[in-house]
């Protein structure tokens, strides 16, 4: 059974808390492989989604044909390179600074397979699946915890000097925090490797606070998703950015044609002109319907609700006295919410809540009311 030892860092005006847990995924106390998509399985498929961070109404109709199209080639082995020359051109890269990987996820198995590190260390609450990644491949792994008090911001002095791979998430799941590039760039070190999780960076309008595509942080890798603007995750797709030598040892670690030929055509599809524009009026209208959500979750304020902002991301990270009993009560009125104690640093009064047209949020919003203790 891995050991936990707590110490509080202070530095500057914030602190957070180091945890130190040296079991494998079983041993955390989370259920680190708990995602949003369980909510809505089996006897949830029936339910409104507000549990999985996949933007609705996607795939649009012509990036299913674009997708389609690509089906006739399907009894060739899948090339890669044009849709990896568009990747690097759309982040204004050399293609050696890219990997197409088979979604975000399979890029932090690699890294957690392929890199050499002695001291890893995740920021949370965030995903938890580059922590589960690293645990599977044999690491032990060290914890920075941003707190509740804090507003869940990144403190750079609170990560231990000694790391030598640091991951955190921009903006960040679950707590939809986007953090300033220069602090998260504070953290590269000579001889550590940052990773930084931008999955949900293109529905930030003008993708503000975006490390995707700079050279001058030393030991940067940037991960990007293309599953959750455009409803893809049932095709995998996403990619990798940082320098050549790290491109090329994650490219030794993965498999052969490791992304489908469908999954490259829609790669090469979603990083067009027209594809950017779309995912930036995308980005507007998500930010403004994720306004009204929150305003109509802080006028639950009196009822014990409490919203974490201010909120950047397609989702919202919302505290609830009852929230078991809630998630409950909302399932029978037929939706699903993410339940949140399965993110490190959260506990079970807290639920992550997808941000959807102003319909469904008004009548989430009444079910939620009818719901509450």
């Amino acid at each position: 059974m891995g050991t936990a030892t707590g110490s509080t860092i202070t530095g500057g005006t914030r602190t957070a808390m180091r945890t130190e847990d040296t079991g494998r995924t079983g041993d955390t106390g989370h259920d680190l492989r708990h995602h949003g998509d369980a909510e809505v399985r089996d006897d949830g498929s029936a339910l409104v989604d507000l549990a999985v961070n996949v933007r609705a109404d996607t795939p649009p109709s012509w990036l299913r044909e674009r997708i389609a199209a690509s089906l006739g080639s399907l009894a060739a082995y899948p090339d890669g390179r044009a849709a990896r020359a568009a990747v690097a051109a759309r982040h204004g890269l050399p293609v050696e600074r890219v990997l197409l990987t088979a979604g975000a996820a399979e890029a932090f198995v690699l890294l957690a397979r392929a890199l050499k590190v002695r001291r890893p260390v995740v920021v949370h609450p965030q995903f938890t699946e580059p922590e589960a990644a690293l645990r599977d491949a044999g690491h032990s792994v060290d914890r920075v915890l941003l707190r509740e008090a804090d507003g869940f911001r990144l403190d750079p002095a609170a990560v231990p000097e000694d790391a030598d791979l640091v991951v955190i998430g921009n903006p960040t799941n679950p707590t939809s925090v986007l953090h300033p590039a220069d602090g998260i760039a504070r953290l590269a070190r000579p001889g550590r490797t940052l990773v930084v999780d931008e999955a949900f960076m293109d529905a930030v309008p003008g993708e503000r606070e975006a490390l995707a595509g700079r050279t001058d942080v030393p030991g940067l890798v940037v991960l990007r998703s293309l599953t959750k603007t455009w409803g893809l995750a049932g095709l995998r797709i996403g990619y990798a950015l940082a320098a050549p030598e790290v491109i090329a040892s994650l490219e030794q670690a993965q498999p052969l044609w490791p992304v489908s030929t469908p999954a490259l055509a829609a790669a090469e599809a979603c990083v067009t002109p027209r594809a950017l524009a779309e995912a930036g009026h995308a980005a507007h209208r998500i930010a403004a319907d994720r306004a009204h959500l929150v305003a109509g979750l802080t006028a639950l304020a009196g009822r014990g609700v409490s919203v974490t902002g201010p909120a950047q991301g397609p989702f919202v990270l919302v505290r609830m006295a009852g929230a078991a009993q809630v998630r409950r009560r909302l399932r029978e009125a037929g939706y699903a919410v993410r339940r949140g104690d399965t993110f490190p640093g959260l506990g079970e009064e807290w639920v992550r809540v997808a941000v959807r047209d102003r319909t469904t949020a008004n009548a989430f919003l009444s079910a939620l009311s009818a719901a509450l203790p």
